[in-house]
């Protein structure tokens, strides 16, 4: 490990809760969700991109070295996983569980494959969906990561798997999280993964009233 790199432990006692920005990208690219506000919440930046300038420069399928175990209350990654080869998910998604404390929770979005599919039949590939801050989005950049992004470099923004709302219910039960929420929203799937201690009607309430309804049936 470099011996610059940051390490994250457990948290004083009666400090704020913590949440990992999984795959933050740079600091304005993928902000935390609403209900992780500043006053109840530290955040901790994760990348695997140094240029990103995380607070810890780590891939999310290997954080032993710069994550202990129980560390975290929550996690957060938006639009993180499909980046990931279809065996990684498994791996980064036991690293999760493995960094949360026992009444922690994971808040997951990721493409929605059947969305996009429908998306594909109905008006083509190259249909603009909706316009997003990096540009015009259409069904090819759901699919396969974003396409102007990649033709000027930026080789990490390829997506290399892609989840059905079962299947990334399954993955979260398949890596050991004892209950996994998920639903559809227009183009994307929302995912809660819930630890064996978690306060789910608690947790679900918080997200609500953050503007997320995730009350769907649990897998």
């Amino acid at each position: 490990m470099d011996p610059k790199q940051k390490t994250v432990g457990s948290p004083p006692r009666g400090s704020a809760r913590r949440v990992l920005n999984a795959g933050s990208g740079s600091y304005n690219a993928r902000k935390l969700h609403r209900v992780f506000t500043p006053e109840a919440w530290d955040e901790v930046r994760i990348d695997i991109e140094p240029k990103s300038k995380p607070d810890i420069v780590a891939s999310i399928t290997d954080m032993r070295s710069v994550c202990a175990p129980q560390s975290f209350d929550a996690i957060w990654a938006s639009h993180i996983l499909e980046h990931l080869y279809a065996h990684d998910v498994p791996i980064a998604l036991a690293e999760f569980r493995r960094i949360l404390k026992p009444d922690g929770f994971a808040l997951i979005t990721s493409p929605d494959l059947e969305a996009v599919a429908s998306l594909v039949l109905e008006h083509g590939l190259d249909h603009v969906a909706y316009t997003s801050p990096a540009g015009p989005i259409t069904p090819l950049d759901m699919l396969y990561g974003h396409s102007a992004s990649i033709a000027h470099g930026s080789v990490s923004m390829a997506h290399r798997t892609g989840f059905t709302c079962a299947s990334l219910g399954q993955r979260f039960i398949d890596s050991g999280f004892p209950v996994a929420v998920v639903k559809r929203e227009k183009f994307d799937l929302w995912a809660l993964g819930l630890m064996q201690e978690a306060d789910q009607a608690s947790i679900q309430r918080e997200l609500l009233v953050a503007g997320l309804d995730i009350f769907e049936q649990a897998v």
